[in-house]
This record gives structure tokens, sequence and C-alpha cells, in this order.
């Protein structure tokens, strides 16, 4: 099984949601990003921690130390569901082929539906495709 996918059905098992993995060879850093509807904390961390080492031993994959860790307020957004969970907040967008002459966005998600996001911009209604997204994020709620 491809290490993303042993990691996410894993997570899924565990009731948590893989967001991200970050791998560093300088020093062989394992990096995962975690949630959970209600949001994770320390405790969270720590299971999630001692089952992935166990995991990762029992798998013979080879790694130098490893972290857990949410995904913090700016959390990423990459997947449908991801942009359907966190509908009326507010997001920042950067695409990969400019619409209407720009790049970056930050507005309003309203809507995500069959591939598609509308995004509440300065009081117009602005239509992005999923697959232009280069990168999105929330914007955090301080």
């Amino acid at each position: 099984m491809e290490f993303e996918a042993l990691i996410a059905s894993t997570l899924e098992g565990m009731g948590y949601e893989l967001i991200e993995i970050e791998q560093s060879g300088h020093n062989k850093l394992l990096r995962i990003f975690v949630d959970k509807n209600e949001g994770i904390n320390i405790d969270d961390c720590v299971t999630i921690s001692n089952h992935l080492t166990r995991l990762l031993t029992v798998e013979n994959i080879d790694y130098g130390r490893l972290e857990v860790s949410s995904p913090g307020l700016d959390r990423p957004l990459k997947k449908e569901a991801d942009f359907a969970r966190f509908e009326q907040e507010t997001i920042k967008l950067k695409l990969r082929i400019p619409v209407e002459g720009q790049r970056n966005f930050i507005g309003i998600l309203r809507e995500a539906r069959n591939g598609v996001i509308k995004l509440e911009v300065e009081g117009k209604l602005l239509d992005f495709e999923l697959s232009n997204l280069m990168k999105a994020r929330l914007v955090p709620k301080l």
C-alpha cells in the first residue's frame, strides 16, 4: 500500500482525517497534520503518535522523528469535502491560471459543489474550479 494511503486509512480508522504529510530528507523528519470535526488536542496527538510509531515499525518505514500536529488556524483546504465543511468561512486562494487578471483572492466561501467553489469577493460572487487551485487556506479568526 502506498505510504500516504496507509497513513490516511489508519487515521480514518481511528476517527481522524489526514490533512497533510511533510517529509524532510535532512533529518528524516516525518510531520503528520491531522484533524477531526471537533478539532485536535494534545491527547489526540499523543494517541496518534503512539499508534503511528508502532505502525511505522511494523511496516519497516524508516524515519528519524515523528511529529503529529493539528493543521492550525490557517488550515489548508484540498478536497471538495474540505471546502464544503468550511462554507461561510473566509479563505485565501492562489490559482494556477489567473481569473480576471489575478491569481490571489480572499473572500467568503459560499459553496462547494461539483468541482467548483463559489467565493464572495468584495460583494461579487466568483466561480473557481478546484482543478485550478494551487493553494487554499482558511483565514484565521482572531
